[in-house]
């Protein structure tokens, strides 16, 4: 069975997200999104860098949220949440797939150091700025793209659960302005998928 280890808050959410859309079977190892679990020489054995996701699916074991999605869509996804290579979509999936870690993020894990994980005093308004600015101009064509759309692509795919996990951080920190309209939809309507709501609630 796969087996996934996986800290709430973070991007393990999209494994589980993922597993649920699919109907998957798996087991989950609950740690805390803290040093002592995540740092500990025992987790540190699965990640050199002790983060989350890790999965094990017998005698493999891979890290990183966007290698593991593709892992399991290749396995176990039976053709679903992709379109053919040859369809006209497919080179769009391809780039919102990569979009969440390649654009978007990036600012948002400097967001979350200067707002949430530092202590005040450690904190820089600067590069806390700078990011959200970043954050903004990321998230700008997303929401053109979504113009007449449900999801990115026409359709729900794999690349909604990568670069639309993203987009639910985002707005729960509070980067998305509600001139955004189309991703302010679009991020309710994430929010609204059952698979979403297990995978967000663990």
């Amino acid at each position: 069975m796969l087996k996934l280890h996986f800290a709430p808050n973070s991007r393990a959410g999209r494994i589980v997200w993922l597993f649920e859309e699919l109907g998957l079977e798996y087991e989950l190892n609950k740690m805390a999104f803290h040093p002592k679990d995540l740092k500990s020489d025992e987790h540190r054995k699965r990640h050199p860098l002790g983060r989350v996701p890790v999965l094990d699916d017998g005698d493999v074991s891979i890290y990183e949220s966007g290698a593991i999605v593709e892992y399991v869509m290749a396995r176990y996804g039976d053709g679903g949440l992709k379109p053919a290579v040859d369809a006209p979509e497919f080179p769009e999936y391809l780039q919102w797939f990569h979009y969440c870690e390649g654009m978007v993020m990036p600012p948002i894990n400097t967001i979350m150091v200067h707002s949430v994980l530092l202590p005040p005093d450690r904190r820089n308004p600067e590069t806390l700025a700078q990011a959200q600015r970043l954050l903004s101009r990321a998230v700008a064509p997303v929401d053109a793209a979504l113009e007449g759309r449900e999801y990115l692509i026409g359709g729900f795919s794999a690349a909604d659960i990568m670069l639309g996990h993203s987009l639910f951080m985002a707005n729960r920190l509070g980067q998305v302005p509600d001139e955004l309209a189309n991703l302010k939809s679009y991020v309710k309507r994430i929010e609204a998928r059952p698979a979403f709501q297990t995978a967000i609630n663990l």
